[in-house]
């Protein structure tokens, strides 16, 4: 690999390292799945340059931590001939148009590979780089459809409910891209070549699937919202407690379910295996939980090895006594840096989105006057893009 010796090093000590120091990726992606993809890299050590301007809009500041961020003019000559300079140095590159934007911007991968040819080159879309579909718009929600996935998740009762935008933006892109990318600069070691990686969001919800379809349409998954682990089953649930808040419980093998019902009930353990008497479960469960709140039913099963766990609002997961001390520098604007390394200490990142274009851009061997050509004019008449949070209006 043509990592480059990061200038804080200092001896070989792995504390003092983080794994991806010396690889360099220029990020032209937008919205949240590239980003957040990024924001993983950067964690673990990769210097990540977000090339902006135009319309790129204002980075998602909880993604931005860790990146240097310029502004190039990608439709004039000049700052497409910046960019293409910044990748000669390049170990990855991240964009995330549609297919056939990042060529007319003098970014195709053709185009790259002539230039640097080790480098890796990934396109994270919705519905990958051919078919009829590729060129539609699309977010979290519609992938989840196509898919299947949102077919299978939701109420029997009502219509079918998305898990926010955690499964096709970041299981299936996010996770799916960093996984391609750390694979192609492990393989590189080996050839000594970079390569192209279509990562389509689409592709990672059929994979996350792979446990789940072969049971679909049968007593495990019979239908959305029916069957062991969609919530037909009376121990992979979540039950109300006399508070109003929740409690979830787990108990899918027999010893913690003998757990459960033991702590619970004391009366003798039904065949929790045994769908006729599912009702009868729920019933028990639904009026017994009813008598005690939350925190009560939590603390009773602590210890109890009976899958039990409270259902939390995202306010109270910080303080939690686990939460806080597995991860005692975070916070809800700066989530933790995943996964652990043995005993090293990766710490977030600080977050600094200030325009570095003149001196990213200098390093690189631009003179003044080329990164003048390569910036953006100005920002005036920039047509508005699409930002988090975006701006709402609420009625009083």
């Amino acid at each position: 690999m043509k990592a480059k010796k990061p200038e804080n090093e200092k001896g070989g000590n792995a504390g003092s390292r983080k794994p991806l120091e010396g690889i360099r990726i220029i990020d032209m992606s937008r919205l949240a799945p590239g980003p957040y993809c990024t924001m993983l890299l950067a964690d673990l050590g990769a210097e990540v340059i977000v090339v902006g301007g135009g319309r790129a809009g204002n980075p998602i500041s909880t993604f931005s931590r860790g990146k240097h961020f310029i502004k190039l003019d990608l439709k004039a000559p000049a700052g497409r001939a910046a960019l293409q300079r910044l990748c000669r140095t390049a170990d990855v590159f991240v964009e995330s148009f549609r297919p056939g934007v990042s060529a007319r911007l003098g970014a195709g991968y053709d185009t790259l590979k002539e230039i640097n040819p080790s480098l890796i080159y990934c396109s994270l879309t919705g519905y990958g780089q051919e078919g009829e579909l590729a060129q539609e718009a699309g977010h979290d929600l519609s992938y989840l459809a196509l898919t299947g996935v949102l077919g299978a998740i939701g109420p029997q009762d009502g219509p079918p409910s998305a898990p926010l935008n955690l499964l096709a933006d970041f299981a299936a892109g996010s996770f799916i891209a960093a996984l391609g990318i750390v694979t192609a600069l492990f393989d590189r070691t080996r050839t000594g070549q970079g390569q192209y990686i279509d990562a389509a969001m689409i592709d990672g919800c059929l994979s996350l699937m792979a446990m789940h379809w072969p049971v679909w349409k049968t007593p495990i998954l019979p239908d959305r919202g029916d069957g062991l682990l969609a919530g037909g089953a009376p121990y992979y649930r979540c039950y109300r407690c006399a508070d109003g808040k929740y409690i979830s419980v787990g108990a899918l093998e027999t010893q913690f379910f003998t757990n459960l019902w033991s702590t619970m009930m004391g009366t003798a353990v039904p065949d929790h295996m045994d769908i006729r008497v599912w009702p009868d479960i729920r019933n028990a469960f639904e009026r017994t939980f009813a008598q005690k709140s939350r925190d009560e039913w939590t603390q009773l099963f602590a210890g109890k090895d009976a899958c039990v766990m409270p259902v939390l609002a995202p306010e109270e997961v910080w303080a939690h006594p686990h939460i806080a001390q597995r991860h005692a520098n975070t916070s809800p604007a700066n989530v933790p840096v995943i996964p652990r390394f043995g005993n090293m200490s990766l710490q977030p990142p600080k977050t600094d989105i200030t325009d570095r274009s003149d001196e990213i851009l200098s390093a690189a061997g631009l003179t003044p006057e080329q990164i003048s050509l390569a910036s953006p004019e100005t920002e005036r008449n920039r047509i508005p893009s699409r930002t988090w949070p975006p701006k709402m209006t609420f009625s009083k």
